[in-house]
Formats: C-alpha cells, structure tokens, sequence
C-alpha cells in the first residue's frame, strides 16, 4: 500500500525562475510571477512554529 501524500497544491512552479524566500533568500517552490511575500519551506515551517504559540 502506498502511504505517501498526494500534492494536490496547484500553485506550485513547474520550472524556473523560481522566486526568492523573502526572509533567507533561498529559492522557493513557487513561481516568480506569484504575487505576496514567498517564504522558502524552512522559512515557512518557521513562521507556523512562531504564529502558533503567539497566543
């Protein structure tokens, strides 16, 4: 049985250019053509930790 995840996000770059984490400046999964601050999934998986225990 296969148990991995199926991707389904459809917003997700299919080549380069690639746009640039805002915080660390890796590149990230999405296009350079995307609109809004991108966040690499280091950076991402950061801001969840931070955000989810501000409260």
């Amino acid at each position: 049985m296969d148990d991995r995840v199926m991707d389904d996000r459809t917003d997700l770059a299919e080549g380069p250019p690639y746009a640039d984490c805002v915080r660390c400046g890796e590149p990230t999964e999405y296009p350079a053509s995307r609109p809004g601050a991108t966040l690499c999934p280091v950076c991402e998986w950061q801001e969840g930790q931070r955000t989810a225990c501000s409260g």
